[in-house]
């Protein structure tokens, strides 16, 4: 794969305390430097106006001056620095690379991944929340839809974070464009990401959630992501398909309950690959949470190894949770799937 990087990016410094740190890219970086063909790719800041075309601009000039002023609390769980919005522009700037990279045909073994930081599916329109500034993976797609020199007129994020990400589902709740997807642990933060939570106007039909309880796993995800997202996502035939990657449901992650193994991202990076290839689209995957370094690294490496040849190991067993399968039959109904 190829890695979207920058060292600007460390420069958010949320304090000793804090579970979203600079450590996270360099346990990444530092776990990439055993696997092979990796290289890394600077790219530009996202510009002003690439940033509120997704998020409004008297918040845009109120977070940005609140970091320039030295930052602080911004909410309880939200920290910024005195460098933290030229990061937040960086790692915004990194996911819109990594869906050019992918509409410009980069694929296989050289497949982008944008290793941003701060994270940025909490940030909704006019506040920053959930650690998130800036709306990565929405700058991205928005990016490259407003692109009069590419031809792409529809792009799906699929969310596979613990958390629901509701601030891409807020930016593009009625947005016929973009087709936003999640698979989350339900009943934790942010608290939204229900079933009925569809979409509004012209874009009723184009937000999919599939809030799954607490230990669910391999199993669970992989039922409602073959049954009910993929076939959703390849009726919407989009143009690009970005992954807003989080690596916090795994098992051992020490903010979540989910029991998704390594190889279980091996298996999601598989099925997407394979769907974009189906939907010809341009595959992208933007970083967002995970907090055990171990295996935040462990879990870049498998997509990344599921990119460079190694077949993952399919599953043969496979029983999903009673909950998992009726959340999966009421998201086929309502998305006229059967």
């Amino acid at each position: 794969m190829r890695f979207g990087y920058s060292d600007d990016c460390l420069d958010h410094d949320t304090g000793r305390r804090h579970p979203e740190t600079a450590d996270r890219l360099r346990a990444i970086r530092e776990g990439l430097t055993r696997k092979h063909g990796v290289e890394y790719v600077e790219a530009d800041p996202a510009t002003h106006a690439e940033i509120t075309a997704v998020h409004e601009a008297s918040y845009v000039e109120e977070a940005e001056a609140f970091a320039e002023s030295g930052g602080g609390n911004w909410d309880p769980d939200t920290v910024a620095s005195e460098g933290t919005w030229e990061a937040a522009e960086m790692a915004a700037g990194l996911a819109r690379w990594a869906a050019e990279a992918a509409l410009d045909g980069d694929g296989g073994r050289e497949t982008p991944f944008s290793l941003g930081r701060p994270p940025g599916h909490h940030a909704v329109t006019d506040d920053a929340m959930g650690f998130c500034f800036v709306n990565n993976a929405a700058v991205a797609a928005q990016a490259v839809i407003d692109d009069p020199d590419r031809d792409v007129s529809r792009a799906v994020i699929f969310d596979w974070d613990v958390h629901h990400g509701n601030g891409t589902q807020d930016i593009f709740y009625d947005d016929e464009d973009v087709f936003y997807a999640s698979i989350h642990e339900s009943g934790i933060y942010p608290g939204t990401g229900e079933i009925p939570e569809t979409g509004e106007g012209a874009a009723a039909g184009t937000t999919m959630n599939a809030p799954l309880a607490a230990g669910a796993g391999d199993d669970d995800y992989l039922h409602v992501v073959e049954e009910a997202i993929v076939p959703a996502v390849e009726a919407f035939d989009p143009g690009l398909v970005l992954i807003s990657a989080g690596f916090d449901a795994h098992r051992h992650d020490p903010i979540s309950r989910m029991r998704l193994s390594t190889e279980g991202y091996a298996l999601l990076t598989d099925r997407f690959r394979s769907l974009a290839d189906r939907v010809d689209a341009g595959l992208g995957f933007v970083l967002e949470g995970g907090y055990d370094l171990d295996t935040l690294s462990e879990g870049i490496g498998i997509v990344h190894e599921t990119f460079d040849g190694r077949p993952p190991v399919e599953q043969t067993d496979r029983d999903p949770a009673d909950e998992t399968v009726d959340t999966t039959s009421e998201l086929r109904r309502r998305f006229d799937l059967d």
